[in-house]
This record gives C-alpha cells, structure tokens and sequence, in this order.
C-alpha cells in the first residue's frame, strides 16, 4: 500500500462490510475514519488529510454521488473509490468522467481492492506522475529511470510541445546526485554570435566587452547535467567544439589555453529528424553518434490520447492554485472534446488551453468553450455521437475486460469478481463479440 501509512476515509453504511474492511487495511498498516451515513461524512471528511475515500454509492440518507460532488468541490479534494453493486455501473461510470478515480463491484476480490486503494494513495497528487498514464508513456518513465543509473549521452526526440525538457529534468531526478545542478540551454534562442561563449565561457580580454571571466554553461554544469535542447540547430564549428568535449571530457574558455575538465552528463533533445541533417551535411555524423548513444522518442499527444485527460487535471490542480479562478473542476463534455482534437501544440497547447481555461471559467466545470473559445464549444468527436444503449454495452464490455484482467482471464473467478453466473458471462462475452 504505502510505506507512511496512509489516512483512509470509508463511507460504509453496512456494518459487516465497514468492519471487514477496517480489518484488512489494518494489516496493511491504513488507518481508516469510518463513517456510516453520507451527512456524517460530509460533516467531518474537511477535518482530516485523507489520502483517499473508499465510499459506498448506496447509502441510508443521501447517495454516494451526493458525497463526491460535494467534497471534489473542496481544495485538494481525495481521490474517490467508490463500491456499487451491479446495477449501479453505469452510474460509476458517469461518476468516473466527473472526476472519481475508480469503482469496484460488488462482490470484489480483496486483493484487486488493495491493489487499487493502493494506486490511489500513491497518485493522490496527480503531479507526483510525470510524463503521463499511458502505457506508452509509463514504458518511457521506467526507461529513463534505467538510463539515469549510467552516465552514456542520451538524445530526446519528439515533436515541438512533448515534453521534452520534462522527461531530461525527470532523468536527472532520477540519477544518483539530484542535488547536482541541471543546466538547460536552448541552442535556437541564442543567437549564434554569443553561443561559444555562452556554452564554454570566455576569459577575460577575449574580445571588446570582455570585461572580466564568465563561466560558461558546461562549467556551471559542474557534475549535473547539461542539457542542449534544439541541439540541431547549433552551427558546424560549434559542432565540432561539442565533439571535442565529449571526446576528451575537457573544452577551453574563449581566449583560453587551460583546458576545463567536463564533470557533467550531456542530455540533449531535437524536434528535427538528425539522420536526414546528417545526409544533408548539416549536422556532423560523428556528433550524431556521439550524443545519441541512448534514444527516447516520444510520442506525440495524439499518439497517447489515453494522457489527455489526466494532464487536463493535472493542470487544472496546478493553475487553480495559481490563478483566481471559480471553477472547481473538468467537465467530461471538455475531457470529449479534448480527446476530439488533434493537438499539433502538444502538451505545450494543451497546457496554454487550459491556462486560459481556468483564467477565463464562467462557471464551476470547464466546458468545451472554454478550451476552444474558437469554435462553437470545441471540436466535434470524428465519429458519429453514440446512443445511450451503445454506450452502456461499451461500459460493460470494459468492465468485463477489466475483470477478467484482474483475474488472468479465469471465467470463474472474473463472473465471482461481476457477481454474475459463469454462463452469464460467457454469453454476454459472446454478444459484446470477445474473442474466444
């Protein structure tokens, strides 16, 4: 679950059901506040740091829906896991798109319980990810966790808006010496004239305005990192002086003779395609191999729309602390609009439209206007609208996938975990058309 035993809130009217649970996190060392009606709860939930709230969506007084949309309207709200019976699936779901993090049906298999609770506890925080929830993106985490255990040069490829000064700085954090410095120098925006002494410095004298020594970015990088973004843009002299330096782990000061040892890790990133600037002649092929002894592309947003809706509510969490605001949350009507948009900014627009979003609400939820003030409420899905039948037969056919994921594909196990028969399942398997 967590090493620092975690604050759980239960909102449980069954006795047997809240006491079993109380139980069983307490040998994974949870602390739980039970609670057995929803006006309970929501009297005394604001007094606690919980760091989840596992909640009953049937319950005596008011539903567990009533709970959730009246504590998400709190700062730093805890993530919701709600527990409904079959029935109430599709309003789990509808609670999911506003804003809980998961549901389990009853009867639930304890171990899939805990190990839920448990992903909820750890991303209670959304900014405690960082790169995304997709399973593109989480590979490329746990890449770059690998990679900051060696020192080789790392090149980071992606479209403009990515991420990739975020998945360098991730890489450092994840080193041996966070505490190093991490020096980032964006090759584009520095005009050519300055940049050898900008990247290596100069001694004093030098040239006309040299009025005392500067240390440049590689030495100030000292044993951190040095992390040339738009690496490809850096012209062919300047090129060949980065060679040298990571050949010889040493460069020298404008208008010095003493050569300065290079402590540093070198990280470089391009949005351009190298190995076409290399044929072109533009880009010297020995730096190429030299600064790309590990690769990591990654992968435009449109590429990983299963982050879309994560990284709108991490920003929402981040700018609502930061600007006035009203509103209190995304809307799923803005999450569908999102997801219909082809986001050729990447993360970067995505950002920008939801700083201006939260700036700007009218009202308590973001809504498709006022992400794409643009057009007529945001772009429309490419596919025609769903009716409500589809849509509940695509609700359940993910659930059932999830169940039987949770259950390494046993049909027993997976109709015990829906609380259906085994020959339910099978035919509903084989009319929502699962492959046998």
């Amino acid at each position: 679950m967590s090493p620092d035993a975690p604050l759980i809130g239960l909102v449980e009217d069954d006795p047997l059901m809240g006491e079993s649970l109380i139980q069983r996190l307490a040998l994974e060392r949870v602390t739980v506040k039970w609670w057995q009606s929803g006006a309970e709860a929501l009297g005394e939930m604001g007094r606690h740091p919980l760091q989840a709230v596992v909640c009953d969506i049937r319950l005596p007084d008011v539903s567990g829906e009533t709970v959730f949309r009246e504590v998400v309207r709190t700062s730093n709200a805890p993530p919701f896991l709600f527990i409904t019976g079959h029935g109430d699936i599709d309003q789990a779901v509808r609670l999911m798109r506003a804003g809980a993090v998961d549901y389990v049906t009853k009867p639930f298999d304890m171990d899939d319980f805990l190990a839920r609770l448990g992903d909820l506890v750890r991303g209670h925080d959304p900014r405690t990810q960082t790169l995304g929830t997709s399973p593109a993106m989480q590979d490329i985490e746990r890449l770059l966790q690998r990679v900051a255990r060696i020192s080789s040069s790392v090149l980071i490829t992606g479209e403009t808006g990515t991420g990739k000064d975020v998945a360098a700085r991730l890489l450092h954090a994840a080193s041996a010496n966070p505490s190093a410095p991490f020096v980032a120098v964006n090759c584009a925006a520095i005009p050519a004239h300055l940049m050898e002494s900008e990247l290596f410095g100069h001694e004093k004298g030098a040239f006309t305005g040299a009025v005392q020594r500067h240390a440049g970015y590689a030495e100030r990088a000292g044993d951190g990192v040095l992390f040339l973004d738009e690496i490809a843009e850096l012209r062919p002299d300047l090129q060949a002086k980065l060679l040298r330096l990571i050949e010889e782990r040493a460069f020298h000061r404008v208008g010095g003779e003493r050569p300065i040892p290079f402590r540093g890790r070198l990280v470089t990133a391009t949005n351009a395609d190298l190995p076409s600037r290399v044929r072109e002649g533009s880009f010297r092929e020995d730096l190429f191999y030299r600064v790309n002894v590990v690769s990591i592309r990654l992968p435009a947003l449109r590429e990983r729309r299963e982050d879309i809706a994560w990284l709108m509510d991490r920003f929402f969490l981040e700018l609502s602390e930061q600007l006035p605001t009203q509103a209190r949350g995304v809307s799923g009507l803005a999450h569908e609009a999102a997801l219909a948009h082809a986001w050729p900014g990447n993360v970067r627009e995505l950002r920008n439209r939801m700083e201006r979003a939260v700036a700007l609400a009218m009202g308590p939820w973001l809504m498709p206007g006022d992400l794409f003030p643009e057009s007529a409420g945001g772009p429309l899905p490419s596919t025609p609208f769903e009716s409500l039948e589809t849509a509940r037969l695509e609700a359940e056919r993910r659930h059932i996938v999830r169940a039987l994921a949770a259950t390494n594909g046993e049909i027993s196990a997976a109709a015990r975990l829906l609380g259906i028969g085994r020959t339910t399942l099978w035919e509903k398997m084989r009319r929502l058309g699962f492959d046998a």
